[in-house]
């Protein structure tokens, strides 16, 4: 069974930073591109940012690009999120996703997987 635990969500202030964590298992995560997705009440989930299985290459939605960072570490089957300067607009729940690498998802940039979410609350 493959599943995806966020943590690290919470009530900020604009401006502060937060750091999301997701631990893997059930998966050979070194095969998986990883990623990160939010909803806002009342919209859509949208994708945030992704990184794919060596870690070599990410990208981002231009919302987040230069404030967020995404990382992984395959030793510790473990993708996360640096959040700076964050801003009201972010608050959501957010979404730790994981995709096979070369799969039909990944390349749409969807996920096969998805974690339970973590909300984040900027406030202004």
């Amino acid at each position: 069974q493959v599943l995806l635990v966020e943590s690290g969500g919470g009530l900020v202030q604009a401006g502060d930073s937060l750091r999301l964590s997701c631990a893997a298992s059930g998966l050979t995560f070194s095969l998986y591109g990883m990623g990160w997705f939010r909803q806002a009440p009342g919209k859509e989930r949208e994708f945030v940012a992704r990184i794919d299985w060596s870690g070599g290459s990410t990208s981002y939605v231009d919302s987040v690009k230069g404030r967020f960072t995404i990382s992984r570490d395959n030793a510790k089957n473990t993708v996360y999120l640096q959040m700076n300067s964050l801003k009201p607009e972010d608050t959501a729940v957010y979404y730790c996703t994981a995709a096979l690498r070369g799969g039909s998802s990944w390349l749409r940039n969807r996920y096969d997987y998805l974690g339970q979410g973590t909300q984040v609350t900027v406030s202004s």
